[in-house]
């Protein structure tokens, strides 16, 4: 028996096979790409549905599928029609007309200490989403009757069940209030609380594929079909498993990198420094601070003409820091712990990737101050991918422990947990421990970094 999850972030959507002790048996990937055609910047969820259905059939020939899970992207959600149809296109929450004449949407937006979301820019925040919606195409929005978070409106296609859950309701939507565990008041001022379907825990199964996904795809009829999650959730949710009441951080990384730290105060939070509150899947809030981290990576390699897929040595690390060269952040406006500044870049970096990393480190190592974070610190894909990042950060924060999944990505195998949250397995060998790089002038380098930024 295996477990089918499907992960659908903002640049790749990928499926995967887990068995019973989640290790990975098979996966494929695809980009993910938005259409920009009218009426405004959207997400193609068709194209998404056949690639999904494509791969089911292909998983359920090789092995026997008893359970589905699903983790996408936040700041997303769909309007379905009575006739089971999109009442509108489904938003990307990049689109620039969101930007766009927001005084009225700020006007009633709640506080940050109510829904602990700060006001972020383009569509971030979902209640922004849907108030634009609401106000720019109002025939459409009123044939709505049913708002769906993303993750859910896939479980949906697949079980015809709809459902909400608070993963994707608490991350940065100013629709929830997490400490109250309960809606905002701007659900109310947009009225639209009747369309939210009935709240549900995302470790309970939703209940089992229709039987016309049974028929299309070969998988079992009693396959269960989970009520799906948000990424980053997920992620710290393969961390939570069989340790929900442990102090714990978990830095989730992708297109977001996300500081999440179970036993951090709430009070920590400064909405003007991109920190705010998610919703665990064990229902409490949890103390995040992000970046868009990969997304910045990436271009750092970019800018310096750097191949991000040749392999990465410790002596270019220690050439870079020798060299005095640093990145500065930031290159998306309005993210991140310092979002109103403009990323720099040397004009004449031997090392992109190096720069990159430590550019990376710093801002995670920086973040997990402003939170206060405690406890061992866990990372997911980031260590596979980069492992070199997680040991130059265990240098800068000696105090901690760090570790590194061995199982599949983090959010691959939160999803996969959820589906047996009452049986935990936790093995020896889950865990790597990092040990710290041994760098020569990295403090001087970090004190330097700060001093520059004037923090």
């Amino acid at each position: 028996m295996a477990s089918f999850i499907f992960d659908i972030g903002k640049t790749n959507i990928k499926a995967y096979v887990l068995d019973e002790s989640g290790n990975e048996l098979w996966s494929r990937a695809n980009e993910n790409t938005s259409n920009d055609n009218p009426p405004y910047l959207h997400i193609d969820v068709e194209n998404i549905w056949q690639w999904l259905l494509q791969s089911l059939t292909l998983a359920g020939k090789e092995f026997t599928i008893d359970a589905i899970n699903i983790s996408t992207h936040g700041a997303c959600a769909v309007l379905i029609d009575s006739q089971r149809e999109l009442a509108l296109p489904v938003i990307d929450y990049e689109a620039e007309a969101l930007n766009e004449n927001v005084d009225e949407y700020l006007a009633i937006r709640p506080g940050f200490k109510h829904t602990l979301s700060p006001n972020l820019p383009s569509g971030l925040n979902l209640g922004r989403q849907l108030w634009w919606l609401k106000a720019n195409y109002p025939q459409q929005f009123k044939q709505a009757s049913t708002i769906l978070m993303y993750p859910q409106y896939w479980a949906w296609k697949l079980s015809s069940i709809a459902a909400t859950e608070r993963t994707s309701l608490g991350c940065h939507t100013d629709l929830w209030q997490p400490q109250q565990d309960t809606y905002s008041s701007l659900v109310d001022a947009l009225e639209i609380k009747a369309l939210f379907p009935k709240l549900v825990d995302n470790y309970q199964p939703l209940g089992t594929v229709t039987e016309e996904i049974s028929q299309l795809t070969g998988l079992p009829a009693n396959c269960l079909v989970f009520p799906g999650v948000h990424d980053s959730n997920a992620s710290l949710a393969s961390h939570l498993f069989g340790r929900a009441d442990r102090a714990l951080t978990a830095v989730s990384s992708g297109t977001w990198i996300i500081t999440l730290s179970t036993q951090a105060k709430l009070d920590n939070l400064n909405e003007q420094q991109d920190m705010l509150a998610n919703v665990a899947v064990t229902a409490k809030p949890v103390a995040c601070a992000r970046f868009m981290g990969g997304r910045e990576f990436d271009h750092i390699c970019k800018v310096t003409q750097t191949d991000i897929s040749k392999p990465l040595d410790v002596k270019d690390l220690q050439t870079a820091i020798n060299s005095q060269q640093m990145v500065l952040p930031g290159f998306v406006p309005g993210c991140g712990p310092l979002p109103n500044r403009t990323g720099e870049i040397p004009q004449s970096a031997e090392c992109g990737k190096a720069l990159a990393t430590l550019y990376t480190a710093l801002m995670i190592d920086y973040e997990l101050d402003l939170l206060a974070a405690q406890g061992d610190i866990y990372f997911g894909s980031t260590g596979h991918k980069n492992r070199l990042l997680c040991e130059v950060l265990a240098q800068l924060r000696p105090k901690e422990s760090m570790f590194i999944a061995n199982k599949a990505s983090g959010t691959v195998h939160g999803c996969w947990a959820l589906t047996r949250w009452d049986k935990p397995v936790i093995a020896e060998g889950d865990y790597d421990a990092v040990v710290p790089a041994k760098l020569t002038g990295l403090d001087t380098y970090k004190a330097r970094w700060r001093e520059t930024l004037n923090i």
